[in-house]
């Protein structure tokens, strides 16, 4: 007895040992994916952009407003690792008609792009991004579609490529279909425009065009179906639309091994998770799930009989979408599909006008609140639009809780995103779960992620300002060049030099400060010592696209009327305020140099004025000294310790002049005043002998000759930031004025920051316009709560 009591011991401790071996395994395997993916997402930071613009719908000769609200991809909460935000509008041909870079702080900017008339009618896309966004797929990237309508040009003809037929896609439940396992199978059918065609029916038949299932759409052309395929059978779906040829597509492939998962939600608090393993065999599965990129879950269960079952608590998944993976044995990701949790973080706003009606020309004050789910006043920064609603313009329904919750983590077009959030019921469930199973896009491929390998990042984030990058290469050879220095100015009154030294593949970034505006660049080497090197300035717009179809342009006979008002209104407001829509604020830079507080300043009209610069400097420039060798002129900079080394830099408009012989032969009559750095300065990658800077009275360079090997640019720096005009009537006179003012945008306020009690009031005037107006604000608080409101007015 007491030998097989001794046997049985034996086998009790290898089975736990054993047992024990295999929760360590899976521990292990389990951590090795987490630790993984921590590292990958600690490398690439995502950012998320939403622009708020003004409406949706516009004529040439009006101007597009926006505000741009930049938050961390994870947490929602704005972020300030950006400094500059790039605004494109895009035609059908993805050719950019319009575009900005807009300076951001504390992950908030606004701008405005004024539409020329040269534009043709029809639908464009709007998108932002940021440099560092650039470094991902353009699908992460905000888009919004918005309406361009030209009067004074006929509408293009529709091309035949956007007359395609409907795009019918099937996407299995995991992402696979395994012969005698059950799954449920979403579908999609959209029609040429990129809108769900939401009225057909739908019939499964197999090879003996025997009918196996049935379906129809429940929302956008969207819905699901249970199906068992079976072996070595094929399937094709008839769609019958209620107008239209009959619509034919064959089911995805049917495996006979490999994985399927289901997910089951009835309700309650948790979620079972079920994996099915055809011809695998016995084995791990391990599950997985994040939510933006934040581990939330880490499980592993062993197949039996092929089916491993998973216990989700809903509590531990992030609100948003959650990616849930499962992963075999030898750590590959075999299927994935997406869960939405509603998000109970809600910024709350409450907007509402004085009066539900007014007169033209009247006061208008709206008083704003912001507060939690609970009650609790928020502070928040948010945007005000208030405008007419007609036949052109509509209420855009894409707010900023919708983007940042859905439409940013999925992949493609979501029309109405906003209908997911609005009317809470067992449909908007149903219809939101079948557009999750519609994705199993992520923004990473796991092979990279699971590789180890550091992140390829191109693009750096403008953390402190705009960058300007370039690429240096050699003539001669025609290959890129290496370890050469460049020089990066802005002609002005205002120093602006900056200086990048190449690296391996002749690339250059030049660290501007404050560069707002329209103006010329001219990029250089020192011509003393290098003419063999051809610069060229990068544009710092993406090029990359993302796939869209964007909708054909419908125009009734009823909007006419309408058109003519919006363009009445459009002349009169670029006639009787042209000046006014013209002025932009101060941006408020630094004017001093780059080089600080110079040594010595000289102001050229306190001395005698001598007719040469070399009599200016020899007379009364006390800290250099100028020489003649070989028959060349050199400056030697002093100070307390002598004369330092070499020439130093000479910069005339802060454009950089290697040859001090064309320094010499400098007008002094032009220039205005002389500052003076006698140290040796470091400056970038750089070593000046000290400086030079001349500046003229109108910084044109004082008609001075360019190097002919300089690279002079026309370039748009950040954009200076318009102000919005809106009347003020507030006197009998201004009232009484015969100016017309048929503005159809009463009110555009991209600042409208909610003090810590959660109120504020804004105040503006009616136009002259009557009809139904809508104001739309929205919004973020410091801790990334999203929230929008809408209230609406009359005027007769």
């Amino acid at each position: 007895m007491k030998k097989i009591k001794a046997i049985a011991k034996t086998i009790a401790l290898l089975i736990g040992g054993l047992l024990q071996l295999h929760t360590n395994c899976s521990a292990q395997v389990l951590d090795q994916i987490k630790n993984s993916f921590n590292q990958y997402e600690q490398e690439s930071v995502q950012e998320k952009i939403f622009v708020h613009t003004d409406k949706s719908a516009y004529l040439p000769g009006e101007i597009i407003w926006f505000k741009i609200y930049n938050v961390d991809a994870s947490l929602h909460k704005p972020i300030n690792l950006s400094k500059v935000v790039y605004i494109d509008v895009l035609d059908h041909e993805q050719n950019a008609v319009l575009q900005a870079k807009i300076a951001m702080k504390n992950g908030a900017g606004s701008g405005s792009l004024y539409i020329p008339v040269s534009l043709n009618s029809g639908n464009y896309k709007l998108r932002g991004y940021t440099n560092w966004m650039k470094n991902f797929s353009a699908d992460y990237y905000f888009d919004k579609t918005i309406l361009i309508v030209n009067p004074l040009k006929t509408p293009e003809a529709v091309s035949r490529q956007a007359q395609a037929g409907y795009d019918v896609q099937f996407f299995p439940e995991g992402g696979n279909l395994i012969s005698g396992i059950t799954s449920k199978i979403a579908f999609k059918v959209t029609t040429p425009n990129g809108t769900g065609l939401d009225a057909y029916k739908g019939f499964i038949v197999d090879g003996y065009n025997d009918t196996v299932a049935r379906f129809e759409p429940l929302k956008f052309g969207m819905g699901s179906f249970i199906f068992t395929p079976g072996a070595n059978a094929s399937y094709k779906a008839v769609i019958k639309p209620t107008s239209g040829n009959v619509i034919t597509k064959e089911l995805p492939t049917i495996n006979s091994q490999g994985y399927t998962m289901q997910l089951k939600d009835n309700g309650g608090s948790q979620l079972e998770v079920i994996v099915n393993g055809a011809g695998i065999g016995s084995g791990e599965v391990y599950l997985f799930a994040h939510t933006r990129q934040i581990v939330k879950i880490a499980q592993s269960v062993s197949l039996n009989s092929g089916t491993a079952s998973f216990i989700i608590d809903k509590i531990k998944l992030g609100e948003g979408v959650s990616h849930i993976t499962i992963f075999n044995n030898a750590k590959q990701p075999v299927c994935e599909r997406l869960y939405f949790k509603r998000p109970k973080q809600e910024l709350l706003i409450d907007a509402s006008a004085d009066q539900p009606q007014y007169g033209i020309r009247k006061k208008v004050n709206i008083n704003i609140s912001a507060k939690n789910p609970a009650g609790d006043p928020l502070s928040a920064n948010l945007s005000l639009s208030v405008f007419r609603v007609d036949t052109l313009e509509h209420v855009d329904r894409d707010d900023i809780m919708s983007y940042l919750w859905l439409k940013s983590d999925l992949h493609g077009n979501i029309e109405s995103p906003s209908y997911y959030f609005k009317n809470v019921n067992t449909e908007t469930d149903t219809a939101l779960d079948n557009l999750m199973l519609t994705q199993g896009w992520r923004r990473f491929r796991w092979s990279n992620v699971l590789s180890d390998k550091p992140v390829t990042l191109n693009f750096l984030p403008e953390y402190n300002d705009h960058l300007i990058t370039a690429k240096v290469v050699n003539t001669v050879t025609g290959h890129p060049a290496e370890n050469v220095l460049v020089y990066l100015s802005v002609p002005g009154k205002r120093v602006q030099l900056y200086t990048s030294k190449s690296d391996s593949l002749g690339r250059l970034v030049f660290n501007t400060k404050q560069l707002f505006g329209s103006g010329e660049i001219i990029a250089q080497t020192n011509s003393e010592r290098d003419t063999t090197y051809r610069i060229d300035v990068l544009s710092p717009f993406s090029e990359q696209y993302a796939k869209y179809n964007l909708p054909g342009l419908n125009l009734t006979p009823g909007i006419q009327k309408t058109l003519e008002e919006h363009s009445l209104a459009m002349q009169a407001q670029n006639i009787y305020a042209g000046n006014k829509i013209k002025q932009f604020y101060d941006p408020g830079v630094d004017s001093s140099g780059f080089f600080g507080k110079p040594y010595k300043t000289y102001l050229l009209d306190n001395y005698t004025r001598f007719t040469t610069m070399e009599e200016v400097l020899r007379e009364y420039i006390r800290e250099v000294n100028v020489v003649q060798s070989h028959k060349r002129y050199h400056i030697k900079v002093l100070n307390d310790r002598g004369f330092l080394d070499g020439d130093p830099l000479v910069m005339l408009d802060d454009v950089p002049v290697f040859n001090i012989d064309k320094v010499i032969a400098i007008d002094p009559l032009k220039v205005k005043k002389l500052e003076v750095i006698r140290e040796r300065y470091y400056y970038g990658p750089s070593v000046q002998e000290g400086i030079l800077s001349y500046t003229t009275y109108k910084g044109d360079l004082g008609g001075a000759e360019m190097d002919p090997h300089a690279v002079v640019l026309d370039y748009e720096g950040l954009q200076l930031q318009r102000e919005f005009y809106s009347p003020v009537y507030d006197t009998d006179e201004a009232i009484k004025s015969r100016v017309p003012d048929f503005r159809n945008l009463l009110f555009w306020q991209p600042n409208v920051n909610i003090s810590t009690a959660g109120k504020s009031q804004l105040t503006f005037y009616i136009s002259d316009q009557t009809g139904k107006f809508i104001g739309l604000i929205q919004g973020l608080t410091p801790n990334g709560d999203a929230g929008s409101k809408y209230f609406t007015f009359e005027v007769k």
